[in-house]
């Protein structure tokens, strides 16, 4: 760090903004945590969630096992089991206590917890106040992604949370009056194929899965100006979209039998109107909202029944960059926009968007070296990717070239669609 008064180099320059986000990100993960009980903080809803506590646990040893024991001299873990504890899926750093038993983690405890942050913050402040090489900075980089990730995460499971609870207790206060407004008409937008390049290049944080640059051929085709909405969705369920197998893929459709789909993920019929379940607590169906927390196999079958399709994650990408999509309808009655955070980007859409593509490499991607290289690469199997974002999205997550995946049963996260079609 510059110590007179000289310029500061671009080194200098990036480690004082990171310094600045750092804490800050670090902060809204317990402004998150903070209208939650104790006991609200333990539970894991499901499998594909993780208690609050552990996702607070969790962030503060990815900094401490992989940049303070590196970086920092001298430094001493705050307590050396957490490793085993709070290690998500890193096999080359040690083994780890199971993702579905996370619930049963009442110790540490939150006391606990929260001293361990305050320890890894405190050291964290006395690396940043060092002059770090380059990888170091790379690394808090990445850190401060990875919990801003995790923050999208917690809003996501504190839902999954509630939506169990027969209470339906709202995680937000007192959310604006509903209203009847039609949803946006909406238009197709034909865009011209060809030859395009694909993927993250030049300045800007950026994962590795989202490179190398590499070219991709497409043909002619179009791409609704919004997502599909619940109304529209509702019209799929009345005409026996959830009872009509040949509208499916058969793992979907043997998937949705199975757990008893006739509805996207935390709607209920209430006295013949449907209501979902949101961080507002349960609310009427606005039909007028895109649709959220819909699987793959969902959006496939809606698609279909379209009489549509839906897009690739290329020409997503394609139709993004050329020019731009209109704004989205306004989520924010329904999801919380954190203050520190400024609420998130409307630059692309209200919920993440499946696509018909497969997470695989990029042409030449190659996975980082050590435990960050199992960030990203080792997922590329079986999942599909999304796009677009939610308004629990961080702003900066939210660029043309960023690759969310999931398994395609998966819905509790803010999932939704966007229809395409060949010209």
């Amino acid at each position: 760090m510059p110590l007179d008064d000289r310029p500061a180099s671009a080194e200098e320059d990036r480690q004082l903004k990171l310094c600045s986000s750092l804490f800050a990100t670090r902060r809204l993960s317990l402004g998150i945590a903070g209208p939650l009980s104790a006991e609200d903080q333990v539970v894991q809803a499901n499998e594909d969630a993780s208690p609050i506590k552990w996702h607070l646990a969790h962030t503060t040893w990815f900094f401490e096992e992989l940049a303070l024991k590196r970086f920092l001299r001298g430094y001493t873990p705050f307590d050396e089991r957490f490793s085993f504890c709070f290690n998500s899926y890193y096999e080359s750093l040690g083994p780890r206590h199971p993702r579905p038993k996370r619930g049963l983690l009442t110790r540490p405890s939150g006391e606990e917890v929260s001293a361990y942050r305050a320890h890894v913050d405190e050291a964290l402040r006395r690396l940043m106040a060092q002059a770090l090489p380059h990888d170091a900075l790379s690394l808090i980089e990445t850190g401060i992604n990875h919990e801003q990730q995790h923050q999208e995460l917690m809003l996501t499971d504190i839902l999954a949370l509630f939506a169990e609870n027969p209470l339906r207790p709202a995680y937000c206060g007192a959310a604006p009056a509903i209203v009847s407004a039609p949803a946006a008409p909406g238009h197709w937008r034909t865009i011209p194929g060809g030859i395009n390049e694909i993927g993250h290049h030049g300045a800007g944080f950026a994962y590795d899965n989202e490179g190398p640059p590499h070219q991709v051929l497409l043909s002619d085709f179009r791409i609704f100006s919004r997502e599909v909405t619940n109304g529209e969705w509702i019209a799929f369920m009345e005409a026996g979209g959830y009872r009509t197998p040949s509208l499916w893929l058969s793992d979907g459709w043997t998937f949705a039998r199975r757990e008893g789909w006739d509805a996207p993920g935390y709607w209920e019929l209430h006295d013949g109107v449907w209501h979902q379940m949101t961080l507002h607590g349960l609310r009427r169906i606005e039909e007028s909202r895109p649709v959220t927390h819909v699987s793959y196999y969902e959006a496939d079958a809606f698609a279909r029944w379209a009489g549509h399709r839906l897009p690739t994650e290329f020409e997503w990408e394609i139709a993004s960059r050329e020019q731009p999509l209109p704004a989205p309808l306004d989520l924010a009655h329904l999801l919380p926009k954190p203050a520190s955070s400024g609420g998130a980007s409307s630059l692309f859409g209200s919920v993440w968007q499946w696509t018909a593509s497969a997470y695989l490499p990029y042409p030449g991607y190659k996975p980082a070296t050590g435990a960050l290289g199992e960030y990203n690469g080792k997922f590329m199997c079986s999942q599909m990717v999304l796009r677009g974002g939610s308004l629990v999205t961080p702003d900066h997550h939210i660029r043309a070239t960023y690759r969310n995946f999931f398994y395609p049963h998966q819905r509790w996260q803010f999932m939704g669609l966007r229809l395409a079609s060949d010209v």
